[in-house]
């Protein structure tokens, strides 16, 4: 009984994760359209403006690929279940 308890809150969880990865999508979509935006108002601002939204997406979607590892890991190797 303890092990379905700890199967059916891992997979809660992990269904908890998988939504935090939305938020790196929505707010990258956002910084690409700002930037561009920004690029459309200051073309001689290019360089700048794009290699600080590359950095910026790329710190982002970082939050996305922990989330994705966290739920690997309570999909596939559950700490959790082998202390039962």
């Amino acid at each position: 009984m303890e092990k379905a308890i700890v199967l059916a809150a891992s997979a809660i969880g992990v269904g908890i994760a998988m939504i935090a990865g939305l938020g790196p999508g929505i707010g990258e979509g956002y910084a690409v359209g700002q930037a561009v935006s920004a690029i459309g108002r200051q073309p001689e601002a290019r360089g700048k403006i794009q290699s600080t939204m590359i950095l910026g997406c790329a710190i982002a979607e970082t939050t996305g690929i922990y989330s994705l590892v966290v739920s690997l890991i309570l999909l596939f190797a559950n700490p959790l279940v082998k202390l039962l």
